[in-house]
C-alpha cells in the first residue's frame, strides 16, 4: 500500500486588503487597492468589494480606477503585514515544525505527523483557520492534499474563507476536469501554447506521451506528464532557500535624465538591497538591474562572475550596467538583485511517509 504526506496549504484572503480593512473601519465593505494611486503605479493587493470590479494585484492602479472609480487607494504596511504574518506563523509551529512559507500570507504544512497527535489534515485546516480568526481577525482558506501542488490548487476552491480537501483516490478525475489555466504553474503564455496543441483541461494533457511533452516543452513537459497524473514529489522545506533577493522602486513620475535615475538608484534602492542582503547572510556570483519602461516593456541586464561578488563592487557594477545600453524611453521602475546564491547546505533528509485519514 502506497504511502501519503498530509500537506495542508494555508492562503489569507486578500491579505494585505484584509489587514487594511482590520486596522481601518472606515474601509470595511468598500472596494479598496494597496499600491499605486489613480495616476500610476500598480495595484498590489485588492479586496474582494474591488475584485467585484475586475480590479487585480499586479494591475496598473490607473487601469483599477477606470474599471472600479470609487477605488480606494492606500499605501502599502509591510512593516504590519510582516507582524500579523510572524503571529499566523506562530500558530503553524504549534502544530508542526515543517511550515514552509512562500510570502507573508501563505505557507506549506507538513502534518503527516503533529505535535498534537491529530489524526486528521482536514481538521488541522479547519482548527488553525479558526485560530488565526480569532487571534488576528482575519481569514485564511485551506487546501488539503497528499501533495503541495493539489494543496495548493484546493486552497483555492472555496475561497474566501474556505477549505477543501483533494484525497489520492480523486486527485486524476479532479485533475482531468480541471482548465489547463488553473494549474498552478500553469501562466497565461503556456496556456495559449497549450491550447495551440488542443490541450485545454487536464485530461487532454493526459493524452500526450512524455517524449511529446519534453519535446515541446523540454524540462517541464516531465513536469507537466507528473502532475496530471497528481504526482509531485517535492516535499515541503522550512528551510526555503531563496533564489535572488533584490530591491525595486517603481517612480512617483518617470525617470528620463540619467543622473536622476543614477541618484534614485545610489540613495534609494542600494541601501535597501544592502540591508537585505545583510540580513540574510548572503553572498552570491549574478548582478541584475531590473528596469521597466514607461510603455510596460521590461528589460534586464545581468553581469556572472565565477566567484561571490564583493559588496564593495556591487554599487559599480549595478551602475555599469546601467550605462551598458542606452535607456530607449523614460522608465517608471528600476531594481537591482544579486542572485546565484551562496548559501550553507539547510537541507534535511526526507521524511518518513505514513497513511493517515483525510
Amino acid at each position: 500500500m502506497e504511502n501519503y504526506r498530509k500537506i495542508i496549504h494555508v492562503d489569507m484572503d486578500a491579505f494585505f486588503a484584509s489587514v487594511e480593512q482590520l486596522d481601518h473601519p472606515e474601509f470595511r465593505n468598500k472596494p479598496l487597492a494597496v499600491g499605486g494611486n489613480k495616476e500610476r503605479g500598480v495595484v498590489a493587493a485588492a479586496s474582494y468589494e474591488a475584485r467585484k470590479f475586475g480590479v487585480r494585484s499586479a494591475m496598473s492602479s490607473k487601469l483599477a480606477a477606470i474599471k472600479c472609480p470609487n477605488l480606494i487607494f492606500v499605501k502599502p504596511r509591510f512593516e504590519r503585514y510582516k507582524e500579523i504574518s510572524m503571529e499566523i506563523r506562530k500558530i503553524f509551529l504549534t502544530y508542526t515544525d515543517l511550515v514552509e512559507p512562500l510570502s507573508l500570507d501563505e505557507a506549506f504544512l507538513d502534518v503527516t505527523t503533529n505535535f498534537l497527535e491529530l489524526p486528521s489534515a482536514t481538521l488541522i485546516a479547519k482548527d488553525i483557520r479558526k485560530k488565526i480568526k480569532e487571534q488576528t481577525g482575519l481569514n485564511a482558506s485551506a487546501g488539503i492534499s497528499y501533495n503541495k501542488f493539489l494543496a495548493k490548487i484546493a486552497s483555492d476552491l472555496n475561497k474566501p474563507n474556505g477549505q477543501a480537501v483533494i484525497t489520492p483516490g480523486e486527485a486524476e478525475a479532479f485533475l482531468e476536469k480541471l482548465p489547463i489555466e488553473k494549474f498552478y504553474g500553469i501562466g497565461k503564455v503556456m496556456a495559449k501554447k497549450m491550447n495551440g496543441f488542443g490541450i485545454y483541461n487536464g485530461y487532454d494533457l493526459k493524452q500526450y506521451s512524455l517524449p511529446f511533452l519534453t519535446g515541446r516543452f523540454g524540462k517541464s513537459g516531465l513536469h507537466f506528464y507528473k502532475i496530471v497524473r497528481g504526482i509531485h514529489e517535492s516535499e515541503v522545506k522550512p528551510n526555503r532557500i531563496r533564489k535572488s533577493i533584490g530591491m525595486e522602486r517603481t517612480f512617483d513620475n518617470d525617470l528620463s535624465a540619467m543622473q536622476a535615475i543614477e541618484a534614485s538608484l545610489k540613495e534609494n534602492i542600494l541601501p535597501e538591497f544592502f540591508r537585505r542582503l545583510e540580513k540574510n547572510q548572503a553572498i552570491g556570483r549574478t548582478i541584475t538591474i531590473k528596469i521597466k519602461y514607461n510603455d510596460f516593456s521590461l528589460h534586464t541586464r545581468s553581469k556572472t562572475q565565477i566567484a561571490s561578488i564583493p559588496k564593495e563592487s556591487m554599487e559599480e557594477i549595478a551602475l555599469d550596467l546601467l550605462h551598458q545600453e542606452p535607456l530607449n524611453l523614460p522608465i517608471r521602475l528600476l531594481g537591482v538583485s544579486l542572485s546565484n546564491l551562496i548559501y550553507e547546505d539547510h537541507d534535511k533528509p526526507p521524511g518518513e511517509q505514513l497513511k493517515l485519514d483525510y
